[in-house]
């Protein structure tokens, strides 16, 4: 708009008056107008409204914390029908008398368990936030300790199924020919036998379930972190519900037009649109860069020459045969190559995960080399043993129920468009391989089981967009540069997209910025105690960065049951790193968390 036509619409009459002579005092001011933004539909607020505010009996559980589970309509459109049952989770602030509500987490997934991190809140969030805020999670529908989404009747159903799924990703053409028969078995099991929860489980709902909430927990407006898919979540409910919070947190954002897939794209492969796998290669390549920087002195895989060289021989070789690691404690295991890249990208979760992707490929280049000493090949045939069999006990097998899987298909296939035949799979990964080395298959196969053709139920309540409402409350997205999941251009786009938007940049490492960088985290403490965001254009630096020597931060991932026993930590104790649910993770031999 140009400045005369602005001036114009700001000031009226009296403002052009006043800019072009000299006027009398009497002559009153233009009077202030309110700032404009939109406001909840009256679709979305009939929706929500109507549904009465749940009674919370709330009881002590684990330890320290209170649990409670509400009914919630199935469909808002129906609240007085079938109803799901969702599990909530609070640990209350320690300073109830200067408290400014309820701080809702989601950790990410989807299928991620806001309950579990909100008991482990005390482990990771800031000292100021936990005074201040009861800290809420809620277990979204379907997942964990709310009712469950289930596509199989019983375990074996559901192992026969998932067979060919047992690969970080499939390489060989075996492997994709089963991988795609797998995934067209588990696309129809929860079209059919998961319903009505897989009709009913979109992230719109999951908004729709945290506003009613919201209101229970006595709350006028929401507070809200959201990691990983988390920030689908914030962002939906952000564009759903403009002027119901105050304020709002994303960080490992997920573009939501990408995660949804508008015009054209709606044809393409999820992970063409959100770039992924661009993220995970930008990393990797910037920690075999920075390993040849340094040299052999802090990087031993500079001792054999190019980083970058010795990763990719070890990919190469692998591509060719599959390295078989007997040991005589651990046993026997196959490394195929997808394990090699699904290993990589695990690590590079972590922000000291440089550490263990230098020692993987090392490790790896001296098993794959029938030049290698006896010596040498012997400790890194131990070293991969011991990684792989440590993987292997934390896999789950058969009882009880899994429904992991099912839970992230469920959010993706509804919320998003997909290609329309699993066939198609092997074809459109391997461009994403082009794009993006190693990594573009490992991130683009996780969604085949969501083929339009196989994966048919559908909620029509989904909500597609438009994600660009302007919020009556400034939204905070955070985006750090080398995560290898939620693409930092991620967090660049949305914050394009949501015009009261803030954007906080770093170059923190790993999946998610809170917790990695004291800059990052002492801005989002301050957002969320005040409301203000920090200054346009801030930018944090990450408090760990690859080949320096800093104790490692480390995540809280332990159990309810192992936090529960030890307790909630006290005030000024060191903290950790929050317990995100990664988007797709990618599952092998070599893979452990």
């Amino acid at each position: 708009m140009p400045r005369v036509i602005r001036l114009l619409a700001a000031t009226g009459i009296a403002g052009i008056l006043l800019a072009g002579s000299a006027v009398s005092p009497a002559v009153a001011a233009p009077t202030p107008q309110p700032p404009t933004y939109d406001r909840t539909s009256a679709a979305e607020a009939r929706r929500v409204d109507r549904v009465p505010t749940p009674k919370l009996d709330w009881y002590a559980c684990y330890d320290y914390a209170e649990c409670t589970t509400v009914r919630l309509p199935l469909d808002y459109d129906n609240p007085k029908g079938a109803t799901t049952e969702v599990a909530l989770l609070r640990v209350k602030a320690r300073d109830q008398q200067h408290k400014i509500g309820s701080l809702f987490l989601n950790p990410g997934g989807p299928g991620g368990s806001g309950t579990s991190i909100a008991l482990a809140a005390p482990y990771f969030l800031g000292d100021d936030l936990l005074d201040r805020f009861d800290v809420v999670g809620v277990d979204p529908r379907g997942i964990e300790a709310s009712d469950n989404i289930r596509c199989f009747r019983t375990v074996r159903e559901q192992t026969r199924a998932y067979a060919g799924l047992n690969v970080a990703f499939p390489w060989t053409k075996a492997e994709e020919k089963a991988y795609v028969a797998a995934s067209k078995a588990v696309g129809t099991a929860c079209s059919t036998t998961g319903k009505p929860l897989t009709g009913a489980a979109s992230t719109a709902e999951v908004a729709r379930d945290m506003d009613v909430l919201r209101r229970a927990v006595g709350d006028q407006k929401l507070s809200y972190l959201g990691f990983s898919y988390g920030t689908a979540l914030g962002q939906y409910y952000a564009n759903m519900f403009p002027d119901r919070f105050r304020a709002l947190v994303v960080d490992g954002v997920l573009n939501p037009n990408a995660w949804v897939g508008q015009g054209p794209a709606r044809n393409q492969l999820q992970e063409t649109r959100l770039r992924s796998a661009d993220g995970a290669y930008r990393a990797l390549h910037e920690i075999l860069v920075r390993c040849g920087k340094v040299g052999a002195e802090q990087c031993a895989l500079a001792a054999g020459g190019d980083p970058l060289a010795g990763y990719d021989t070890v990919a190469k070789r692998l591509r060719k045969k599959p390295a078989v690691i007997d040991d005589p404690e651990y046993g026997s295991f196959t490394v195929s190559y997808a394990d090699f890249v699904g290993a990589t990208l695990n690590a590079l979760y972590d922000p000291y995960g440089w550490q263990s992707v230098v020692d993987i490929t090392m490790q790896l280049l001296a098993v794959t080399d029938p030049a290698t000493g006896k010596a040498a090949a012997a400790t890194a045939r131990r070293a991969l043993a011991a990684r792989a069999a440590q993987a292997r006990q934390q896999r789950g097998y058969d009882f009880p129920y899994d429904n992991g899987l099912e839970t992230f298909l469920t959010v993706d296939c509804t919320d998003a468009y997909h290609p329309r035949n699993a066939d198609a799979w092997p074809a459109l990964t391997a461009r994403e391989d082009q794009r993006a080395p190693y990594f573009g298959r490992a991130w683009a196969w996780g969604t085949a089981p969501c083929a339009r053709g196989t994966w048919t139920v559908r909620d029509e309540d989904a909500y597609p967009g438009p994600f660009n409402r302007t919020t009556a409350a400034p939204v905070l997205v955070v985006g750090n540069y080398w995560d290898p999941a939620t693409s930092y251009q991620g967090a660049v786009s949305s914050a394009a997209l949501l015009p009261n938007s803030r954007l906080l940049s770093s170059d923190s490492w790993g999946h998610t910025a809170y917790g990695t960088s004291t800059c990052v985290t002492g801005k989002i403490d301050a957002y969320l105690l005040t409301g203000k965001p920090p200054a346009k254009g801030a930018r944090c630096v990450g408090d760990a960065q690859p080949f320096q020597e800093d104790p490692p931060t480390g995540r809280v991932a332990a159990s309810k049951s192992e936090l529960a026993r030890a307790g909630a930590p006290g005030r000024g104790e060191p903290k950790r790193l929050p317990p995100v649910s990664t988007p797709r993770p990618a599952v092998g031999t070599l893979t452990v968390r």
